[in-house]
């Protein structure tokens, strides 16, 4: 009986996705808050049999994210320049590495090898790759959830601009509705389970010539 138990909660863990590919920074942030929703994550996607693509290093939150979803048992991607390989990486690397030539290459193969994206708190490559991937599904070049997980209230202004967006006219209402955002990593996901592209693409997807 409880084998039969461990197999049904094991199953409810199983979803729609296979492969996560999770934009986070190459520091820990001040907040211990910030590394602890970041381990949270990592065991939620091992939980749920979920392997990970991300930015390749092996510092801050991307080192965090990597060394919980490898020790536990799922296949860890991680996609990086060649440029950066000095400076992103270090030590042992994490799991299977692909170098690239450049950050354009980057975002097209983590997208490329994710079912959905997550964005845990970031600077500037963090954010820029979010909004790369709403523009994105916006376009109609995909329709892979993008999730945003808050911790802290830290994208809290960031989600006031796109509201702000919608209120001037510049974003439609059913594309502000590409982002799924959520406190915790357990009720991220799971609102991702459910997402559903409600605004109409700018273009349809066969026409975007990427490899998605």
């Amino acid at each position: 009986m409880e084998g039969d138990k461990e197999k049904a909660v094991a199953n409810e863990k199983k979803g729609r996705f296979k492969r996560m590919c999770v934009f986070c920074g190459s520091r820990t942030g001040y907040k211990p808050s910030f590394g602890e929703a970041t381990l949270e994550l990592g065991k939620q996607l091992v939980e749920r049999k979920i392997n990970l693509v991300y930015g390749g290093g092996s510092v801050g939150l991307m080192g965090l994210i990597s060394r919980t979803v490898f020790n536990g048992g799922c296949h860890v991607l991680g996609v990086i320049p060649t440029a950066l390989l000095p400076h992103e990486i270090s030590g042992e690397t994490i799991g299977e590495v692909k170098k690239v030539v450049d950050m354009h290459e980057r975002k097209s193969e983590m997208a490329k090898h994710a079912d959905a994206f997550i964005a845990l708190p970031g600077g500037y490559g963090t954010m820029e790759e979010l909004l790369e991937v709403i523009t994105w599904s916006q376009l109609g070049i995909h329709e892979k959830p993008v999730g945003l997980l808050n911790v802290d209230g830290y994208y809290n202004s960031l989600l006031a601009l796109f509201d702000k967006g919608v209120e001037e006219g510049f974003i439609d209402d059913p594309a502000r509705q590409i982002v799924v955002s959520a406190d915790t990593a357990e009720e991220l996901i799971k609102k991702m389970e459910e997402y559903t592209p409600l605004h109409e693409r700018v273009a349809p997807m066969q026409s975007w010539e990427m490899d998605q």
